[in-house]
């Protein structure tokens, strides 16, 4: 038996004690199976790669520049652009990233 999914609806089973003795059961449709032996069962899961926020360095390709302070180099000209990153009735995010392409600082508005 597949313990991980019902043979019935291929919903995935749960372990139950409400009768007092364990059980594998459907949370969707009736089925039940008791347990009788010990079972193991391991899945190794795989880490999605996450996505860039912001869009990637594709974002940056056409932005406008501004006079801003970058905190690592001390450049005083930056890119930028707005995000609406919390509620509606919040004011947008500025992100900045710097001109100077060794330095490439990126920072936001607080």
């Amino acid at each position: 038996m597949d313990s991980s999914s019902c043979p019935t609806c291929s919903n995935m089973l749960v372990v139950s004690r409400a009768t007092g003795e364990n059980k594998f059961e459907c949370s969707t449709c009736p089925y039940e199976y008791p347990i009788y032996r010990n079972y193991t069962d391991r899945t190794v899961l795989t880490r999605k790669e996450a996505d860039d926020v912001l869009g990637g360095e594709d974002a940056w390709k056409n932005v406008d520049q501004t006079e801003a302070q970058c905190p690592k180099c001390d450049n005083n000209r930056a890119f930028y652009m707005q995000l609406q990153i919390r509620s509606a009735d919040e004011p947008m995010t500025t992100f900045y990233r710097c001109t100077v392409l060794q330095c490439s600082a990126q920072w936001r508005d607080q």
